[in-house]
């Protein structure tokens, strides 16, 4: 348990995806306003990436949750933006 809860923002999506999470079916996407959390949100490199990270030190407040979308991989198991969040970009 690492006492924060791993985000990425819609940028790095494809990203986390293919490194994290190649191949892998029935993920979902929780679309978080940072607004709104009311939890302390810090931007970290903690695995020596070179981008920060958003990690939330806390629960997600539900209020703060815009959208739920599918993660589904492409047949070669990559990631690609799903069209619903393109606009967060």
């Amino acid at each position: 348990m690492d006492g924060f809860i791993h985000c990425c923002t819609a940028a790095q999506l494809e990203y986390v995806g293919e490194r994290y999470f190649r191949g892998q079916q029935d993920l979902i996407l929780l679309c978080i306003d940072a607004g709104r959390v009311t939890a302390p949100i810090k931007y970290e490199d903690l695995n020596g990436e070179g981008m920060l990270f958003p990690h939330i030190y806390g629960p997600i407040n539900t209020d703060a949750v815009n959208n739920v979308v599918a993660f589904r991989p492409n047949p070669d198991g990559t990631f690609r933006i799903p069209a619903e969040i393109i606009n967060d970009l």
